[in-house]
């Protein structure tokens, strides 16, 4: 059996760097060793926290619970046909390194989503999108062990109620469930999108003359680079808030204070909101109190310069969004999981 040890430090296992201990700790490779951990679980009033590459997760203080490491492996094709490949992918694996196996292959469809941190079991826990893309479109299926009844049970897309940044494992299925593996069906016929942000313009930069998928992730990650803060380096979680949506009417009133406000239609009629531009223009960018901040590129990232707690970067948070609603009217939500 997998042994549980004790008063574990998580710095090393969250990437804004807090520096906290979890009660009960143990890393797992497979649903056999998932179910025993549960089974033998020290403090069973307290359903396990799972861990994946802790790169959307801000810890507010110590865990006194039982934390797991999802560390299952795997990438395997399941089936193909004329147009796509289905590539099963284990939940522990780095989502960069299943991009670029699926680059290799020249298989598209996650070309966009290059470089974004964390394990490819947050992908539809969070239905993670950048530059135009989100999981939901590559999305086959998952399997997620039920931590109550220890059953498999397998999730289509229907079943996962993908939002921005939203799944029924954020919601109604929050801590009952621990994601397996992921399916995912790429695209051999390459339908290239650069039409968000500045890929054009990178690509352009970059003096490509032919736009493959290879191309297209390499922008993207220079822009990502550029952007933002290396993790390695200074403690961040990426994009600490979700871009906020509002009504047209709201949208429209802004616009007549604040020309330059940058807005998106949505597909319902709203408008989305570029939040780091609201945080940005609410004054936060580059701030810094103690070791916590705001990043001096990005507004939308808060950083850890070193030793700053979790609830120091959660009070910064707070004050942060408390200015944007007091400046715009608009409520910003915090896309990191706060446990």
């Amino acid at each position: 059996m997998t042994q549980i040890q004790q008063n574990i430090p998580l710095r090393q296992y969250n990437t804004l760097g807090i520096d906290l201990l979890a009660r009960y700790f143990a890393a797992f490779t497979s649903v056999e060793e998932l179910s025993e951990l549960i089974e033998n679980n020290p403090n069973t009033g307290i359903a396990p926290l799972i861990l994946g590459g802790g790169s959307n997760i801000l810890f507010k203080g110590h865990v006194n619970g039982l934390v797991l490491k999802n560390d299952i492996p795997g990438l395997n094709i399941v089936k193909e046909d004329a147009d796509h490949v289905y590539v099963k992918a284990g939940a522990g694996e780095v989502w960069h390194t299943f991009v670029q196996f699926c680059l290799q292959q020249n298989w598209a469809g996650v070309e966009n989503l290059s470089l974004i941190p964390g394990c490819v079991g947050a992908s539809p826990m969070q239905n993670i999108g950048a530059y135009g893309v989100e999981i939901k479109e590559v999305f086959e299926e998952l399997e997620a062990f039920h931590v109550y009844d220890r059953k498999v049970h397998v999730f289509r897309a229907g079943d996962c109620a993908f939002g921005y940044r939203e799944s029924v494992f954020k919601g109604k299925y929050r801590n009952q469930y621990v994601i397996l593996n992921v399916t995912y069906r790429l695209n051999k016929r390459p339908a290239i999108n650069t039409s968000y942000g500045a890929i054009e313009q990178e690509l352009e930069r970059m003096g490509v003359q032919e736009v493959t998928i290879q191309a297209v992730s390499q922008a993207v990650i220079n822009i990502r680079t550029s952007k933002l803060p290396d993790p390695a380096k200074i403690g961040n979680a990426g994009s600490f808030f979700k871009n906020p949506s509002i009504d047209a009417a709201l949208y429209g009133q802004l616009k007549k204070q604040y020309p330059n406000i940058v807005g998106y239609p949505n597909a319902d009629g709203t408008i989305k909101l570029a939040a780091g531009w609201l945080i940005e223009q609410s004054g936060w960018k580059g701030y810094r109190r103690g070791d916590a901040g705001v990043h001096e590129k990005q507004a939308l990232v808060l950083v850890n310069y070193g030793n700053a707690s979790g609830q120091d970067i959660y009070d910064l948070s707070e004050d942060v969004m408390k200015s944007v609603h007091e400046k715009f009217g608009v409520e910003l939500e915090r896309e990191v999981n706060v446990v």
